[in-house]
C-alpha cells in the first residue's frame, strides 16, 4: 500500500514539474512569465516617433505572447534619472528592459554589468563608458537603423508625388542618426531629378538642425518662416520639434495653402489630421521600431536573443521604409516607389551614410 501512495506521488510530482517547466508556445514558462519594461526617453509615450514606436514594440509582445509589460518615464534625461528608473524595473521583477536612444549609453554600460540576469536592449545607441567605446555584453543587443535608406525612400516618394519645388529639412539634434535621415534626403532628391524626371530643389538655408527633440514651438516657427520662402513640404526628423512644423503645416492647410509635411521614425499620418481623414502628412520616413523592438523580445522567449551583437536593421531586412498605406500618395508613385525600394534591397542602388551622392 505504501508503495503503491509512493508511485502515485512521483507521478504526480513529474506531472507537475511537467507543467511547470514546459510552458507554452512561446517558450516562456508558465511559473516564470517574462515581464517586459521600457524607460522612455526625452518626450512621452504618446509621443507619434521614437518612444511610441517602441512601446508599441513591447505592447505587441504583451498581447502576442502573453506577458506581463511595463513603461516608466524618468524624471529627467541624465544617467542618474535612466539608472533610477532600470533599478525600479529590475526590483519589480521586469528583466528584460528596452531602451529607446543615443542618451542610454552610459546607463544600459552600467546596467547591463550591475544587473546581471537581466537582458538589454537598446536602440540607436551602444553602451560605453563615456568615450565612445562600444562595450556590448552577452545580456545586451544594440540596435541601429540605416536611417539614410529611410530617407531615402521618403525622398524619393516626396519627389515623385510632388514634382517640382522646394523642398526643406528640420532636424532635431545635430546627431548621427539625424543626419543621416537628411543624407539620404539629398540623395534622393538627386536620383530622382536624375532618373524620374522630378524638379525638386533643397536650398542649404532650408536645411536646419534645431538643437533639441522637445520644443515644438521652435519647430512651429522654423516650419513657417521655409513655407514663407516657397517650401511645399518638410521633412521634419525632430521629435516633439517636428510635432511643431506640423502643427503649422495644419494651420496653413486650413487657410487655403498647399504644403506638407514628411514624417520620421513611424507612421505619422494619423498626427497630421486636420479634417476628417485629411493629413498634411505626405508619407514618413519609418524605422521599424515596433518590428525591431518585438523581435529581440520574441528572440528572448524562443532561447535566442543575440547577446552582445549590434544589429542593424535596413532595407534588406525590411527594417526602414515608408508606410504600407500611404493616402496622400497615389497608386502610380506607390508602385515607382517600390521598384527603387527593390533595387535598394538588392543593393543595386546603395545610399551614401554620410553626406555626398550615391554609391551607385
Amino acid at each position: 500500500m505504501v508503495k503503491k501512495v509512493l508511485v502515485v506521488l512521483v507521478i504526480v510530482v513529474v506531472a507537475v514539474l511537467i507543467l511547470v517547466n514546459v510552458g507554452d508556445k512561446t517558450g516562456v514558462t508558465k511559473m516564470g512569465r517574462l515581464k517586459i519594461g521600457m524607460v522612455t526617453d526625452a518626450g512621452t509615450i504618446d509621443d507619434k516617433s521614437f518612444n511610441q514606436g517602441t512601446w508599441e514594440g513591447v505592447v505587441r509582445a504583451g498581447e502576442e505572447l502573453g506577458l506581463e509589460t511595463k513603461y516608466l518615464k524618468p524624471a529627467g534625461t541624465t544617467e542618474a534619472d535612466y539608472m533610477k528608473e532600470i533599478g525600479n524595473l529590475y526590483d519589480a521583477g521586469f528583466k528584460f528592459i528596452v531602451c529607446p536612444g543615443f542618451k542610454f549609453e552610459t546607463a544600459i554600460f552600467q546596467a547591463q554589468d550591475k544587473y546581471a540576469d537581466a537582458k538589454f536592449v537598446i536602440i540607436d545607441g551602444n553602451p560605453h563608458a563615456g568615450d565612445f567605446v562600444p562595450v556590448v555584453k552577452d545580456n545586451t543587443v544594440s540596435i541601429f537603423f540605416a536611417e539614410h535608406e529611410s530617407g531615402f525612400v521618403a525622398g524619393i516618394a516626396t519627389a515623385l508625388q510632388l514634382q517640382e519645388g522646394e523642398l526643406g529639412y528640420i532636424g532635431g539634434m545635430e546627431i548621427p542618426a539625424v543626419q543621416k535621415f537628411n543624407w539620404g534626403f539629398q540623395q534622393a532628391i538627386k536620383y530622382a531629378n536624375e532618373n524620374l524626371g522630378t524638379k525638386m530643389v533643397l536650398r542649404p538655408e532650408n536645411v536646419i538642425y534645431q538643437g533639441s527633440f522637445d520644443n515644438v514651438a521652435a519647430g512651429q516657427q522654423l516650419a513657417a518662416q521655409m513655407y514663407d520662402r516657397g517650401v511645399k513640404a518638410i521633412f521634419a526628423a525632430a521629435g516633439g520639434v517636428g510635432i511643431g512644423a506640423i502643427n503649422e503645416a495644419k494651420s496653413r492647410v486650413k487657410a487655403g495653402q498647399e504644403v506638407w509635411v514628411v514624417g520620421v521614425d513611424v507612421d505619422q499620418y494619423a498626427e497630421g489630421i486636420y479634417d476628417g481623414e485629411k493629413s498634411v502628412i505626405l508619407t514618413s520616413a519609418m524605422k521599424q521600431i515596433e518590428k525591431a523592438t518585438f523581435d529581440m523580445i520574441k528572440a528572448e522567449t524562443e532561447g535566442g536573443f543575440p547577446g552582445g551583437e549590434i544589429l542593424t536593421f535596413d532595407a534588406a531586412n525590411e527594417g526602414i521604409g515608408i508606410p504600407k498605406e500611404n493616402p496622400n500618395l497615389s497608386a502610380e508613385v506607390e508602385s515607382k516607389v517600390a521598384e527603387v525600394y527593390a533595387k535598394l534591397m538588392s543593393g543595386e542602388i546603395v545610399v551614401a551614410d554620410v553626406q555626398g551622392d550615391l554609391i551607385r
